[in-house]
Formats: C-alpha cells, sequence, structure tokens
C-alpha cells in the first residue's frame, strides 16, 4: 500500500524505523529487531540507506521482508549525492522488483572528504525526486527540517528548496527529530504559507541512552528544552532510567501533537524493538 494512500485514512498513524547492519555478519541480529518491531504491526517501518549505498543491498532485502513476509507496509530510503544516475537506477530497479513502492528521497550526507565536483550527479533531493519519477509508478517522501537544514543559509531559504521537492514529485515529508513540539508547530505555519500542502509526519526521537544526546547536536543544531536536559543531566549515566525517561519524555511528545492535531507520527527506534513496544503501548487508548 502506498504511503499516501495511508495518510489519507482518517485515523492517527504511527510508524516505526530500522537500519540495516553495515556488514553481513550481523544481518541475523538485525533481521530479528526487524521480526519484533512488525509484530507491533505499525502502519509502516521504514528502512534506511547507508552513505554511498553501502547498506543498498540489505535496504532492498529488509524492505522486501517487512513488506512480503511480516506483511507491513515499507518505505525504502534512497540517497544519491555521493551516487551516479546509473547506481540509484539499478537501485529502483531492484526496488520494482521486490514490489517496493514506497521511497524516501534523500540527498544524503556529505562525506567528510568532501565530493569530486565532476562526480556530483545529483546536488539535491529535488533531482533525485525528479528522477524517480520517471523510473517508475513509486510514492515518493522527502526530507523536512522544521529548525532549518544545517547547510541552509536560513529559514527561508530551506523552505524554498523544500517547496522545490514537494514540486518534483514529492507526496509527503518526514521531519527530522525535535525535542521542543512548539517548533514543529511554527514550522507547519510557515510551509502552509509557502503552499506546501502535503501531509507531514513528524519524527520523534526517543534518546535512551545519554551520549547520544552529543552526536545529535553535532549533526542536526537541535534545539534542546531545559526539561529534557534536565532529564539526561539527572539520568544520563543510569542506562536503565534513561531508557525509561526517554520512552516517557518521547510519549509525552506525541501525546501533545496529537493532542494538536497532528496525526502522522513516525518514531526513530533504532532497532530497539523493547523503545518501539514502549512508546506503542503508553499510546494504546490514546491511537486505538
Amino acid at each position: 500500500m502506498k504511503i499516501s494512500e495511508i495518510l489519507q485514512q482518517d485515523k492517527v498513524t504511527l510508524s516505526f524505523e530500522v537500519f540495516p547492519p553495515k556488514t553481513s555478519d550481523a544481518y541475523a541480529s538485525v533481521e530479528k529487531a526487524v521480526v519484533e518491531i512488525a509484530k507491533l504491526k505499525p502502519d509502516f517501518m521504514s528502512v534506511t540507506y547507508g552513505a554511498g549505498g553501502g547498506t543498498s543491498a540489505h535496504t532492498v532485502s529488509i524492505a522486501s521482508h517487512i513488506c512480503h513476509d511480516l506483511k507491513v507496509n515499507s518505505l525504502a530510503h534512497l540517497t544519491c549525492v555521493s551516487s551516479t544516475k546509473e547506481h540509484v537506477h539499478r537501485m529502483l530497479e531492484q526496488l520494482k522488483a521486490n514490489g517496493i513502492e514506497n521511497i524516501l528521497a534523500l540527498r544524503g550526507d556529505i562525506p567528510p572528504q568532501g565530493l569530486e565536483e565532476t562526480s556530483i550527479e545529483y546536488r539535491h533531493a529535488a533531482d533525485l525526486i525528479r528522477d524517480i519519477k520517471r523510473q517508475g509508478d513509486f510514492c515518493i517522501g522527502g526530507a523536512c527540517y522544521p529548525e532549518g537544514h544545517t547547510e541552509s543559509t536560513n529559514k527561508e531559504e530551506d523552505i524554498r528548496y523544500l517547496k522545490e521537492k514537494v514540486d518534483a514529485g514529492c507526496e509527503f515529508l518526514t521531519t527530522q527529530m525535535f525535542f521542543d513540539n512548539n517548533i514543529l508547530y511554527n514550522f507547519l505555519y510557515r510551509i502552509r504559507e509557502k503552499g506546501i500542502q502535503v501531509p507531514v509526519i513528524a519524527g520523534i526521537m526517543p534518546v535512551t541512552n545519554g551520549r547520544q544526546i552529543a552526536r545529535i547536536c553535532q549533526l542536526s543544531g537541535t534545539y534542546l528544552p531545559s526539561r529534557f536536559k534536565a532529564i539526561v543531566d539527572r539520568f544520563g549515566d543510569n542506562p536503565k532510567a534513561m531508557k525509561q525517561a526517554g520512552i516517557s519524555y518521547a510519549t509525552d511528545q506525541i501525546i501533545d501533537l496529537i493532542a494538536n492535531g497532528i496525526r502522522h507520527i513516525h518514531v526513530y527506534s533504532m532497532n530497539k524493538p523493547e523503545v518501539a513496544a514502549g512508546i506503542q503501548a503508553n499510546l494504546s487508548e490514546i491511537i486505538g
């Protein structure tokens, strides 16, 4: 089923994210986690894609397994910044052959060493979206950044690029993680003013390990509310307490989002079935 069709239904949706192993010898442990998360019967599960396509084969196989064997809708990520068009087209053929019709089209992170100008065949996610549209009947999603992309000069520029993605054929958007819901509400107001009307899925990251925070801030510059900082300061050195507190904070965020009319929630569950299950259990009477 296409994600766009799921998002049109008159209900709150809950989805989870998994990531493929970097090496084949770790495949079994990841597959076990995927199976456990699929047992929760989310509305869909997304499968990430390693930088430069490093996990591309596993992305396809896991997305196919989720869809066909575990009977849960799947969404395969596809990045382009360090890929050739030939590689992307080959991946699209593999996705088609495996009956996967949902793609989250992403530019991807630029490698630390940078890119050779002559090797860049895609500069922006919009270029990838246009290419996918020409290759088949896929439902295409994209990423959005409520606090602005770290590489954008300002938020207005970021929204212009976002509008370009939507005009290129992006049918829904998933947000980067945020820890203050007011940031999302303000972002939605601004993009609707600019004519971006596609569904927006709120991306929620349950922080279950205090060490995650430094990396999150380094990669995304995400604003951390004082309430959230206090939780990390108090429980960050106690793994069990931090996991419980992280799940609770994410649950509170989701409840507030739903209460304020946000109907689509995506949890960055990081291959942790217990985190996905904990959040779903906390929402059992709210989502229904």
